[in-house]
């Protein structure tokens, strides 16, 4: 008994060494090291508010690139978590197109699952390859297009909730609207028709089951959760089960709740596609959840590679995340930006109301299809929302990690662990399980690329470009907002189009103009808007809104 306890201490002993080695010493002589990086205070200090704090992160990147080159080393979690952080737009290119080698860590997957399953954001190889064959043809070109009358439609529904309310109110033709709230109503509404031919209704009402249970999840569970309960669902989730949070009781119920609706609806789905074979009338919804279907059954894909019910309920709620969410930030920046800018958003309005027919409800859809393409053609506006998108990208930055070792080429020279540029050399060596650290914010913001005026909103920069920011690496040109690589975002193109017909819809109708309140970002899964001082009463952009009236 005594040799058994003393082998089981000794096998502890060894484990606890082996983690302290594999913590605090190895990372020490790891090659990335090399590579020259900001000083840590501490053991158990890192650079990650400084990096992912959006009312500080560009000074950041700016200070690194100008003291440290474009391959900086910076902490993570601990001392056992040494980062590249890049700055060059050849190793970035590297890092996302080589996707089989850089892939989202472990961490990120099990945070996004642990909420909206596994879908297309949170899988990776031949997972993700199964998930991107079955959904691409559902976000091709003509497919989105054919969405274009839904956001209109919704588009105008929201012009006209706010003149009923307006004329509800003392002032008649003005009020203060909590435009982040408004438009994330707005876009959810288009998720819901356009992504399973659902309507919410969420811009009449606010008590759908479905909505809430996506708002109670996002929302209060996630945005207002704690960065004590993020790491506790990430690396130890059974403490969570065992003494499950407000949050994380929040989450349980909403997914839920959200597996159980969705899930009829999918079933509903398929019942209509069943039939539509078997009587010959082929089923013609064009909603994105009956166009995943119809790829999921297309005998071009085999039947192994075909994805289950469970992954078309993840995808589906990994759309109502990533496009949704997204696209209600981008549309809200935008916004705010332009009342910031009365003399841009005057511009803009004029451009657009060259176009104005009488109310898209009365058009039809060819009609609405052409308006659209007008829409879409309007230099302005084209560039007011590449410069917002570029200036405020909803993801701030992600992560990825090497999955074996790997040699990173470079456009600028590599610099010395003192900070001194080695001559001649563009690569630099990465070892396997180094975090990669992908600044989509600080790429967008470089001064060296963009000017001295990179930080400011300046839509006319786009009529002409600084010769480096055309080679900016990105799906969409030159901001990486979207991002870049096999693992860019499908659906860019349905986020076009929602921004510019909901911007010319609500640009013509009404006034933006800012209030008293101050409106700051925060990084909080994406960027959004709060106002100072008032954190915990939710984002919040609040602005004055005022029906827009000719001049005589």
């Amino acid at each position: 008994m005594h040799t058994i306890i003393l082998a089981l201490l000794a096998s502890l002993l060894l484990l606890l060494l082996y983690a302290l080695y594999t913590l605090f010493v190895a990372p020490r002589f790891s090659p990335i090291r090399r590579l020259p990086g900001p000083p840590v205070k501490g053991v158990f200090s890192n650079h990650l508010h400084a990096l992912l704090d959006p009312a500080i992160s560009p000074r950041v990147h700016d200070l690194m690139i100008r003291k440290y080159g474009r391959n900086v080393r910076v902490r993570g979690v601990g001392p056992w978590d040494e980062r590249l952080l890049t700055f060059d737009p050849t190793a970035l290119n590297h890092v996302l197109r080589n996707a089989t080698i850089y892939q989202k860590p472990w961490q990120s997957r099990a945070f996004i699952s642990s909420l909206i399953g596994c879908g297309i954001l949170a899988s990776e190889g031949h997972m993700h390859k199964r998930h991107r064959r079955v959904a691409t043809p559902a976000f091709s070109p003509q497919n989105m297009r054919a969405l274009v009358p839904v956001v209109f439609g919704k588009g105008e529904e929201l012009k006209d909730r706010w003149m009923t309310i307006m004329r509800e109110m003392d002032e008649g033709s003005s009020g203060v609207f909590d435009i982040a709230h408004w438009i994330s109503r707005a876009t959810f509404d288009v998720f819901g028709v356009a992504g399973f031919d659902y309507d919410f209704q969420a811009i009449q009402r606010e008590d759908n089951e479905l909505l809430c249970a996506y708002k109670d999840m996002f929302e209060l569970a996630v945005s207002q959760g704690s960065f004590l309960h993020t790491m506790t669902s990430i690396y130890v989730p059974f403490l969570l089960r065992i003494f499950p949070t407000k949050a994380q009781r929040t989450i349980v119920r909403c997914r839920g709740t959200i597996r159980r609706i969705t899930g009829d609806i999918i079933q509903h789905k398929k019942r209509k596609l069943e039939e539509g074979v078997r009587s010959g009338k082929l089923y013609e919804a064009k909603d994105i959840l009956t166009l995943l279907l119809k790829s999921n059954m297309s005998t071009d894909i085999p039947p192994d590679q075909r994805i289950t019910d469970a992954d078309l309920l993840d995808n589906i709620n990994t759309l109502a995340f990533a496009g949704s969410d997204t696209s209600s930030l981008a549309l809200t920046w935008t916004l705010h930006l332009l009342a910031e800018h009365p003399d841009i958003q005057t511009q803009l309005r004029n451009e657009l109301l060259a176009l104005r027919p009488p109310p898209t409800a009365t058009l039809t859809a060819d009609e609405i299809h052409s308006l659209y393409d007008a829409v879409a053609d309007q230099p302005l506006l084209h560039n007011v929302m590449q410069e917002s998108l570029r200036l405020i990208p909803p993801i701030h930055s992600s992560l990825r990690v090497c999955t074996r070792d790997d040699v990173v080429p470079t456009k600028y020279p590599v610099h010395d662990g003192d900070g001194r540029v080695i001559e001649g050399k563009n690569d630099f060596f990465l070892p396997k399980g180094t975090m990669v650290h992908v600044p989509i914010e600080a790429f967008n913001l470089d001064k060296e690329v963009w000017g001295d005026d990179a930080w400011e909103f300046k839509p006319q920069r786009w009529d002409d470009l600084p010769e480096l920011a055309k080679n900016q690496p990105g799906v969409f040109p030159s901001i990486l907002t979207f991002s870049g690589g096999t693992r860019s975002c499908i659906g860019m193109r349905f986020s076009v189009i929602e921004i510019k017909a909901v911007l010319y819809t609500l640009i013509t109708n009404f006034v933006f103009a800012t209030t008293e309140e101050q409106v700051i970002k925060a990084n909080v899964v994406l960027t959004r808007p709060y106002v100072t001082g008032k954190y915990k009463e939710g984002s919040r952009c609040p602005l004055r809104v005022t029906v827009y009236e000719p001049q005589a």
